[in-house]
């Protein structure tokens, strides 16, 4: 942290030197506001005066100084994707960015809702945005254009599978399978995210033909961009034949599974009312966190060998936003000093490379014994290329693996597309799939349960108040 506070001295004097080349002119008479609309708990906040100032505090004091005229952040959160969309589409509310996931920029760029970056006022991101997950951007097309013409990249991850290794078998773990064994009846949860848990059924359905396709890859047959695009067209099927078949294979896992959970797993896994749960990769680097502090339980995250997700939430500009003051923001929380700040509070990994994230992962996550991690696929182009990008930890296959996967895990990870004109059908085949009838007996245990659960989760919700940057260095000094 004192490193991080010594960045911060510098931070600001940089970004002035940094900001940008806009035609705007800030006018004495005409006040700034920059509306953002962002997840909640997604932005670095101040939790003790002993810490730097919110991001937002910091921006504003920067671009009050860049345009010579106080600036404000409105600042405001949604909880889905669907909530953002119906607000900016549907009520016609306006900000000037807003921080959507992959697949919801895709549509909202295919509907003409968004403006285009000018990378030329972005030299931060340029030069610190992971050339990897750029060029991953790149690839994914919107209409003519990428999506990197409308997107930002802010946080990325996976969703795999967090365990506990006493309980389950690790190797058991390496597939997707292992939710629908009897071997584990009522011990995992799964997503109550159409999304989501579509991809898993997708999986399990199509598994043989995902195990081929892997063993081409493994037998260098296929090179990774054809092993990857073979994986994307698969992992996001939805015909009328695929949703039939994928509505069998989740009926069949419901029957299987503890139950479905939005956010209560990542208590629940450390609790033990669970043994393994469908999570994504910040949440599991928070239960890891939790489970070795609170009781000294070791959980592990693993993505399994079939592939997953690998998902990227980024910064967008609404079609009429001031683009001037929303890409300052953009190359403002690009400084790698902001970009830490962020994903020590936060817990998610940030787009932003550098050699200060590199030194801040080897200060976060370096041991000297352990497994070495080769993370130059992510902050090559960004470092001195003599630098060292094998980092060494005793937390692969736990927290570290979940920040930062190697190379071969996200290879067989794929974004899951708009599904555009077929959504209605998924939401159809998500409705048949929920739908049940329940006995007495079984709304009472379910009574029953919510009790437990709001003491729980008003327990976990508080607690989770506490950085992931506290709870990881505290766990690191425990070690030493």
């Amino acid at each position: 942290m004192k490193k991080t506070k010594f960045l911060l001295a510098s931070v600001l004097l940089g970004l002035l030197a940094s900001s940008g080349s806009h035609a705007f002119t800030a006018h004495a008479d005409e006040p700034l506001t920059l509306k953002i609309y962002n997840w909640a708990d997604y932005i670095y906040e101040q939790e003790t005066e002993a810490d730097p100032a919110s991001v937002i505090t910091q921006f504003e004091t920067f671009a009050s100084a860049k345009y010579g005229q106080p600036v404000t952040v409105s600042y405001s959160t949604f909880d889905t994707n669907e909530t953002m969309y119906n607000q900016v589409a549907g009520l016609g509310e306006k900000f000037d960015l807003i921080c959507p996931s992959d697949y919801m920029i895709q549509k909202m760029g295919k509907e003409g809702l968004l403006e285009k970056f000018d990378y030329a006022n972005l030299p931060n991101y340029t030069a610190n945005a992971s050339p990897y997950l750029v060029n991953r951007l790149d690839n994914i097309a919107v209409g003519t254009d990428k999506l990197s013409d409308y997107m930002a990249g802010y946080m990325w991850g996976t969703m795999g599978l967090i365990y506990n290794p006493e309980e389950v078998l690790p190797a058991d773990m390496t597939s997707w399978s292992s939710l629908w064994s009897s071997t584990y009846y009522k011990q995992s949860s799964v997503k109550d995210s159409m999304r989501d848990t579509y991809l898993v059924g997708l999986i399990y359905t199509y598994r043989d033909e995902i195990n081929a396709l892997k063993a081409q890859y493994e037998a260098s047959t296929i090179d990774a961009a054809t092993y990857n695009a073979g994986l994307t067209e698969i992992l996001n099927r939805r015909s009328d034949a695929d949703l039939a078949a994928v509505l069998t294979s989740l009926k069949a896992l419901k029957d299987n599974i503890y139950g479905l959970e939005v956010d209560s797993g990542k208590s629940d896994i450390v609790t033990g009312k669970i043994n393994i749960n469908v999570a994504w990769s910040g949440d599991a680097v928070y239960s890891m966190d939790v489970a070795e502090e609170e009781s000294s339980k070791i959980l592990n995250y693993t993505v399994p060998d079939e592939g997953s997700n690998i998902w990227f939430d980024g910064w967008v500009m609404p079609t009429g936003a001031n683009t001037d003051l929303a890409e300052d923001f953009v190359n403002f929380i690009s400084d790698p000093a902001i970009a830490i700040l962020n994903m020590d509070y936060i817990g998610y990994t940030s787009f932003i490379a550098g050699q200060d994230v590199l030194d801040r992962v080897n200060e976060l996550y370096g041991t000297a014994t352990g497994e070495g991690v080769d993370l130059s696929y992510f902050f090559t182009g960004t470092v001195d290329p003599s630098a060292s990008m094998v980092i060494t930890s005793d937390t692969v296959g736990r927290q570290f693996s979940a920040q930062y996967p190697d190379l071969p895990t996200i290879t067989r990870c794929v974004v899951m597309e708009d599904f555009g004109a077929d959504n209605d059908k998924v939401v159809e085949m998500w409705s048949n799939f929920k739908a049940t009838t329940l006995g007495l007996v079984a709304y009472l245990g379910i009574g029953a349960a919510i009790l437990v659960a709001i003491g729980v989760g008003l327990y976990f919700f508080l607690r989770q108040k506490k950085s992931q940057r506290h709870l990881r260095q505290k766990a690191k000094a425990q070690k030493k």
